[in-house]
């Protein structure tokens, strides 16, 4: 063929056309999306079944992973799936570790960099130690510091980045020379950093944070909302984000995307939301962090304070229709009554919580804003008066029966849940020590939220 006539062949052939993204169907392949969503790292030696499952499925997991703009790296023994940064961080803060242990977590990381395959514990510590002086930060020798040098270490092991292999963890918090044999997977350290971007952290470190975070594509955001969070309030979206929720939701990406994770898509005027199915999960913590409902005193109160909510919150000035507002001293006397009914007796209610109900209403005002179904917002107090909270628990906390009494138990039932979703798909797991529920109850769910990095 002359150069003439292949250059006419090529500006006659048909542009060709981008391949349409199909979400790969199969039960094994959804299930490895979901356990990666909420457990980004898996190690080999620990996870040695589901990484095989990984590389069998490596195709099919890219091409979901993608269209959030995740990174999988699959290595002979590492799988890390490189997420972007959670949600609501702030809310998210209040359920993981202490800044102490955070500092801790790096500071180790930066003295593992020059130390050899195999060292003892106290050797990492100390060159760590170095690298807070270097830092500028202090150190204090001291048993809280230990503990958060001691929760960083556990944090390093869990990632396999820097893994225990002989002695117990736990002798540091009572002698730093403990004899304790660490690995040091010098490899891995580059992947902790889920999202290195392309600026210098020691140069400018808040510009470097706000690259991290930064996600400029609104359908990207929706989609990782609806991923790796409990669900999506419309009333919170900006103009572009509504736009995609109301027009590509479903077709675009939302529905595609949930089939791949074997989730159920639930769209409601307040929002949407990807549903457990029943079938996808057998523990709860497979639902990632804060499952909830779920058996334990907060979770108890923090159902007992929703009905409360639905029928005493007012509406006032919320974030949107359907959002009902208590003031913090009334979510406290609701849980010192709740606590006054619920302490005494087998299957009672936690004594810590019981006599405290302050410390109650913050791990409970913790669940509702991880889970995505309240805010916390500053309110107004009057003149000479202390600065308080208003609390707006959000349309989806209205998804439990109000009929029924609850009772601290720990069985469980089965429900129906959401009336978007086909029922065979949409049982969903509701523990009795949070509400005893009947055939009529209204439609229910397990939230979950999975981020974990």
């Amino acid at each position: 063929m002359s150069e003439e006539t292949e250059a006419q062949t090529h500006r006659t052939r048909p542009p060709r056309r981008r391949r349409a993204w199909h979400p790969e169907a199969d039960a094994e392949t959804a299930a490895l999306l979901r356990h990666l969503a909420a457990h980004p790292w898996l190690v080999g030696g620990r996870d040695d079944e589901l990484i095989a499952a990984v590389r069998r499925n490596e195709p099919a997991l890219r091409s979901a992973v993608a269209r959030l703009g995740w990174v999988l790296v699959v290595e002979r023994d590492l799988v890390r799936l490189r997420k972007s940064p959670p949600p609501r961080p702030q809310a998210w803060a209040s359920q993981g570790p202490t800044p102490a242990a955070c500092s801790w977590f790096f500071l180790l990381l930066a003295a593992a960099e020059s130390m050899p395959p195999r060292t003892a514990i106290g050797h990492l510590v100390t060159q760590a130690r170095a690298a807070a002086a270097e830092a500028g930060l202090p150190t204090h020798h001291d048993m809280a510091e230990r503990r958060a040098v001691l929760t960083a270490l556990r944090m390093l092991d869990e990632r396999g980045v820097v893994e225990r292999l002989d002695g117990d963890l736990e002798g540091y918090l009572h002698d730093e020379q403990a004899p304790v044999l660490l690995a040091v997977h010098h490899t891995r350290l580059a992947y902790v950093v889920a999202n290195p971007g392309t600026l210098d952290p020691a140069t400018d470190p808040h510009a470097w944070l706000e690259q991290a975070q930064r996600e400029p594509d609104g359908a990207r955001r929706m989609r990782r909302a609806l991923v790796d969070d409990t669900c999506v309030h419309t009333a919170l979206l900006d103009e572009a984000e509504a736009q995609w929720l109301s027009q590509r939701v479903r077709g675009d990406d939302g529905g595609p995307l949930a089939d791949a994770f074997g989730l159920v898509l639930e769209r409601r005027a307040e929002g949407a939301a990807f549903v457990v199915p029943d079938e996808a999960y057998r523990h709860l913590n497979e639902l990632g962090p804060m499952p909830f409902p779920a058996p334990g005193t907060v979770a108890h109160a923090t159902l007992l304070l929703l009905d409360h909510a639905a029928l005493h919150g007012t509406a006032g000035n919320g974030p949107g229709p359907g959002w009902r507002g208590m003031t913090e001293e009334q979510v406290v006397a609701a849980l010192t009554g709740f606590a006054s009914n619920n302490a005494a007796g087998k299957g009672g209610w936690g004594t810590e919580y019981a006599h405290d109900p302050l410390l109650l209403a913050g791990k409970v005002g913790d669940l509702l804003t991880g889970t995505n179904l309240a805010r916390l917002t500053p309110a107004s107090p009057p003149a000479g008066e202390e600065t308080t909270s208003m609390w707006w628990f959000a349309p989806t906390s209205g998804r439990w029966a109000e009929e029924g009494t609850a009772a601290p138990k720990t069985g469980r039932s089965h429900a129906r849940s959401p009336r978007a979703a086909p029922p065979q798909h949409t049982r969903a797991r509701i523990p009795r020590s949070s509400r005893d529920c009947s055939a009529t109850s209204r439609p229910k769910t397990t939230w979950r939220s999975p981020h974990r990095e």
